[in-house]
């Protein structure tokens, strides 16, 4: 059982940028796609960015546009997201999802693993 932790969530004002990371404790890290996800209350969790195993490939929500960067360090078992002029809407829980299978997915049921959540919150 693979366990992810994010961290890096916080309080913010508009304009403002974050970096949150992704940290995995097993030993097959480099084997997973990786995703972000984020949630806020009432609504699905949605889809925000994911990553390819060697960290070449990435894809992202419409929306994010240029403002999100996902990554990854293999070495490290971690995985990124630098989030730039961030915005009231970004306001959320992000979630990280690890995939054992599959292409850059964007849609929750296709990962099998999920960390806890952090708090993003973006003040305007």
């Amino acid at each position: 059982q693979e366990q992810l932790v994010e961290s890096g969530g916080g309080l913010v004002q508009a304009g403002d940028s974050l970096r949150l990371s992704c940290t995995a404790s097993g030993r097959s890290f480099s084997n997973y796609r990786m995703a972000w996800f984020r949630q806020t209350p009432g609504k699905e969790r949605a889809f925000v960015a994911a990553i390819s195993r060697n960290g070449v490939d990435t894809k992202y929500e419409d929306s994010i546009e240029d403002r999100f960067t996902i990554s990854r360090d293999n070495a490290k078992n971690t995985m990124f997201l630098q989030m730039n002029r961030l915005g009231p809407e970004d306001t959320a829980v992000y979630y990280c999802a690890a995939a054992t299978y599959g292409g850059l997915m964007t849609r929750p049921f296709e990962y099998n693993y999920w960390g806890q959540g952090t708090q993003v919150t973006v003040s305007s």
